[in-house]
């Protein structure tokens, strides 16, 4: 319903001219802000989804049940890992690497890395055999400890990483069997993957 002149829509006086015609005021054209006024509605970032290839467990199946990883469709390529420890032990110990009663700890230990090394997967279940191209082992004595390093070379469809790993240990636990008898506070400590390459995830290497 139409109001008359000079009265509001609700039949009172109005006020401040509320019964005047409205004029018509121009459009005004209000510019977008940059953020949307809805941008609190706006989806969060994705994370990288945990089933993604590169994020996922390759030693779990989608049930989350252990096992061991298909390689028959990788390239078999030349690979190297690099890994180390430290035993710890009395200054008096480290002297003595040489001449133990059970003999020289660091023949010994070399050796003991050399056969864990090739036996990687009887120490770990979902290990690949692997024929190994190259295994060394670098036994350093130091003021109040031993200092283990070893490197593994194979050409293979994975990497042998692994094998790096179990080498030092072997070879550590070696040196620890044979000096226990002189020195109980020895410890084995810091054993990790210092460097690898070859394989589709690429090289890496340890920062310093």
């Amino acid at each position: 319903m139409n109001s008359p002149q000079g009265f509001c829509a609700f039949g009172s006086r109005a006020p401040f001219g509320c019964g005047e015609p409205f004029a018509r005021r121009p459009s005004v054209s209000i510019p977008k802000s940059p953020r949307s006024l809805h941008a609190c509605r706006e989806p969060m970032p994705r994370k990288p989804s945990e089933e993604s290839e590169s994020a996922s467990l390759t030693h779990v199946d989608a049930q989350g049940r252990a096992r061991m990883v298909d390689i028959s469709q990788k390239p078999v390529t030349l690979r190297i890992a690099e890994a180390s420890c430290r035993l710890l032990c009395a200054p008096s110990t480290a002297l003595r690497l040489g001449s133990l009663p059970k003999g020289d700890a660091v023949a010994v230990a070399r050796i003991a890395g050399i056969q864990a090394a090739k036996r990687t997967d009887e120490w770990i279940p979902l290990a690949h055999t692997l024929p190994l191209d190259d295994v060394e082992i670098t036994i350093e004595p130091g003021e109040s400890e031993v200092r283990i390093a070893s490197r593994v070379a194979v050409t293979a469809r994975t990497g042998a990483e692994m094998e790096a790993m179990v080498a030092c240990a072997a070879a550590a636990l070696a040196i620890y069997d044979m000096v226990k008898a002189i020195d109980r506070t020895a410890s084995v400590t810091d054993l990790r993957l210092e460097a690898k390459s070859g394989g589709r995830s690429g090289d890496f290497r340890r920062a310093p």
